[in-house]
């Protein structure tokens, strides 16, 4: 080797260090004042489910206040565009969900992307989907009786979903499809709206996230009739599964993780990453999510990316096959 390759050598390292630095000094620091996580549905509703619990651990190791910003409408759409937008500084995270999944194969005009406009920090929690009813408008035994209902009076019944192109409405549209029933689309602004108004009465039927369901389905506010998924869901061994009631090939998970606005530092990604997996495998974190029907899941950085790239490309089929369109 030259003495000038040799110096080039040196030169270079020492400037990475000098870049490196820095960063590292930011990430030793931070955080140093409060940090918000931009939840895009209104409160009450799964995603809150989740992010709340998160939040309140997550404060209690790192120090500092993690504040929730709820921006609901549009599927979760409107919430999402904000915090793309939002100073990749470390203070402002976004919580997303399955529905951002969806969002692509339903909203053709997004100003931002889910892959590109944000970094995936991890998955934070995956319960399956849960077909819940009124019991006094929809007075059913289970699942079989339901469909038997649905086929005999089409278009008697309506549907919330969390609005426009979110999980609830996409399992709707494929329930639908697989049953050859009609029911009607019902669209709110997120999933606590749409909750009130099935215990209400105003609605009778909803496709939910079991999240958001679990409470009152323990409280008899609503009847559980089966969770779209191969096993049932933890904390609810009595919910039997679509499968075991009678419907093959009806599995819809939701998901909700964290995600960084593209541009903030890779040494505080790595650090949140860590607060992220240390908070969700807290013995009280993990009680509060099987009593919301979850399991505890082990996904983040690119393994996480490579898991929202495979949905995108899942829901746009399920779009398709079931002609699902924005109401």
């Amino acid at each position: 080797m030259t003495k000038q390759a040799s110096l080039n050598g040196l030169l270079k390292k020492a400037l990475l260090i000098l870049c490196a630095s820095p960063l590292m000094a930011i990430a030793q620091e931070w955080p140093t004042k409060p940090i918000t996580f931009v939840v895009p549905f209104p409160a009450g509703g799964g995603t809150d489910a989740f992010a709340r619990p998160l939040a309140a651990q997550l404060t209690k190791q790192m120090g500092k206040q993690i504040i929730i910003d709820n921006r609901g409408g549009a599927g979760g759409t409107l919430g999402a565009s904000i915090a793309a937008k939002a100073a990749p500084d470390g203070y402002t995270f976004f919580v997303g969900a399955a529905h951002h999944a969806i969002a692509p194969a339903m909203y053709p005009n997004l100003d931002y992307d889910i892959e590109k406009s944000f970094v995936p920090i991890a998955m934070i929690a995956n319960p399956p989907q849960v077909i819940v009813v009124n019991p006094k408008n929809v007075q059913v035994k289970d699942l079989k009786e339901f469909i038997a209902l649905l086929k005999k009076y089409p278009g008697k019944f309506n549907y919330a979903s969390a609005g426009n192109g979110s999980s609830h409405h996409l399992a709707g549209e494929q329930f639908k499809m697989l049953t050859k029933t009609f029911i009607t689309h019902i669209p709110y602004r997120g999933a606590g709206p749409a909750m009130q108004d099935l215990i209400a009465g105003q609605v009778d039927i909803e496709f939910d996230g079991l999240g958001s369901s679990a409470p009152q389905i323990k409280n008899g506010a609503i009847v559980a009739l089966a969770v779209a998924s191969q096993k049932r869901a933890p904390g609810f061994p009595n919910v039997p599964t679509a499968a075991e009631a009678g419907l093959v090939g009806y599995e819809v998970s939701t998901w909700y993780g964290l995600f960084a606005p593209k541009g903030t530092p890779q040494p505080i990604i790595d650090k949140m990453t860590a607060e992220v997996l240390k908070a969700i495998n807290n013995p009280e974190l993990k009680s509060i999510w099987t009593n919301n029907g979850s399991d505890t899941p082990n996904l983040s950085g690119d393994a996480f990316a490579k898991f929202i790239n495979a949905d995108i490309k899942r829901w746009a089929v399920v779009a398709k096959a079931s002609g699902a369109k924005l109401d």
